[in-house]
């Protein structure tokens, strides 16, 4: 014969372990890496979606403080072409007034001959 609170404390093991298999089926189900995947992916969408969102609301209010956001946003991303640019129009700006004071300088410090007057042949 064996004693009633053996018997008791078995069938309270045997329950325990039946909950325990469940709950670690459920954690399998839960863990596998394409249901982990499919959960990142809508968290991601859903707040991408809420991003999104705000950044709209933000702009609907401030629509001259984010124009100049993404000016200042495109001019850094473009700085180099933009630098380049600047170069070349000022060195183009500097050149042309080379260009026209050279002539001038050039003209003062070449001596003229002087003029002979033209005469009539004679034939």
């Amino acid at each position: 014969m064996s004693d009633p609170k053996v018997e008791a404390a078995r069938i309270e093991v045997e329950r325990s372990r039946a909950q325990l298999l469940d709950t670690a089926k459920l954690l399998q189900q839960r863990l596998q890496p394409g249901k982990l995947s499919r959960d990142a992916w809508e968290s991601a969408k859903m707040k991408g979606a809420d991003l999104a969102e705000d950044a709209v609301d933000a702009v609907r209010k401030r629509p001259y403080t984010a124009g100049g956001v993404v000016a200042a946003l495109a001019l850094f991303i473009a700085r180099e072409p933009v630098m380049d640019l600047i170069g070349k129009a000022t060195d183009a700006m500097t050149s042309k007034k080379r260009v026209a004071k050279a002539p001038a300088k050039a003209a003062a410090k070449i001596p003229r001959a002087p003029r002979k007057p033209a005469t009539a042949k004679q034939t």
